[in-house]
């Protein structure tokens, strides 16, 4: 009896891994930091002027209390429901701009030009809420100090802009 030879698959030819998993978990991983910075620095800011978990608990108030209790926010009782929920929807609109920008720098490391629209996303978020308060909510802006807002979008948006550098240490942008 003869032994019939094997088949033998041969082998794929080399290709370069798939770039959406990285890409996603690139945002994903920016999303958390940032989302993360601008809790812990509420946090901070919230524990030292003694109302810890004050600031998602207006945010959360108004998003999902149709704004009820904000015209009195200092008499506005820390509600953890409120704090989880405002936090959910919280750290999925950072997923979601982590994994914006996760993917426009993909498009910027082939195009140094699409750099400039990472820059113009951080810069939209930055302001977007305080302007979408003004125009839907304007007594989060009375409870919270706009200031104090905008250091945080900041601490954020330099925390995701961080990890970004790290992971693209090469990057160039054109405008």
């Amino acid at each position: 009896m003869v032994a019939e030879p094997s088949t033998v698959s041969q082998a794929a030819p080399n290709s370069p891994p798939a770039e959406a998993p990285n890409v996603y978990a690139e945002g994903i991983l920016a999303g958390l930091v940032g989302a993360g910075a601008i809790a812990l620095w509420f946090l901070i800011l919230d524990t030292i002027r003694g109302r810890p978990f004050y600031t998602p608990t207006v945010l959360g108030t108004a998003l999902f209390g149709s704004g009820a209790g904000l015209s009195a926010p200092a008499q506005l009782p820390a509600s953890l429901d409120l704090v989880l929920s405002f936090t959910w929807v919280h750290v999925l609109a950072f997923l979601l701009i982590g994994v914006a920008g996760a993917r426009l720098l993909a498009l910027a490391e082939r195009d140094p030009d699409f750099g400039f629209g990472v820059v113009l996303l951080f810069v939209v978020f930055e302001f977007g809420f305080v302007v979408v308060s003004q125009l839907f909510a304007e007594p989060i802006l009375h409870a919270l100090a706009w200031q104090a807002v905008l250091v945080g979008n900041l601490i954020a948006a330099a925390a995701m802009a961080a990890v970004f550098r790290l992971r693209h240490p090469r990057l160039t942008i054109r405008p």
